[in-house]
């Protein structure tokens, strides 16, 4: 080996060869294994923390009108029942930003939406989203008072204007004032004729 390289050090000395990379050489082999499928270290998931399976909108509709919702819930919406936890006497203005991380409930006291996971958001579930509609103004209501997490309150406006858009659920368009001096003008319609 070290005459291989005391004569890549004279033809470097006569200019034969330009550049030699720094690693040509190795002394090591490489040893191509392929992965073992050893059982992992992480302890079990409690299947009813588990979210990796998610359970499809045709599910979730049907269990609206099932038995089970009502023994739950009663014909209250689901945010009704639900009191959030949080430290100290005032509770925090927003709620927090999602209760499921990794498919997995990562929290406590997971909101109304994540708690359960039969409810499923979706554009096509019109009786969930109604309970989310205030019946006096047709407004959303907020998640200080319904306290979903900040994920489930995005998903839930963007499945209401989704249902706007297909015509799902109906809202009152506002009313708009418009001058219409700007377009029509009787005193010029009656010097003309």
């Amino acid at each position: 080996m070290s005459f291989v390289i005391t004569r890549l050090q004279e033809a470097l000395r006569h200019g034969i060869i330009n550049k030699v990379g720094v690693r040509c050489f190795s002394r090591g082999s490489v040893v191509f294994q392929e992965e073992s499928e050893a059982p992992s270290n992480e302890p079990p998931v409690d299947p009813a923390k588990d979210r990796r399976n998610p359970v499809p909108v045709e599910t979730s509709i049907r269990y609206l009108a099932s038995d089970a919702y009502k023994e739950t819930y009663g014909s209250e919406p689901v945010w009704k029942p639900f009191r959030r936890n949080h430290k100290g006497s005032l509770p925090p203005k927003k709620t927090r930003r999602t209760c499921i991380r990794s498919g997995i409930i990562s929290t406590g006291s997971p909101c109304p939406i994540c708690r359960d996971e039969y409810l499923i958001i979706d554009h096509r579930n019109t009786a969930l989203l109604k309970q989310f509609i205030s019946p006096y103004n047709g407004e959303v209501i907020s998640y200080e008072k319904t306290n979903i997490c900040q994920k489930q309150h995005k998903n839930l406006l963007i499945a209401l204007h989704r249902a706007h858009d297909y015509g799902t659920i109906t809202y009152d368009v506002d009313f708009r004032q418009y001058d219409y001096s700007d377009w029509y003008r009787p005193e010029e319609d009656q010097q003309k004729n």
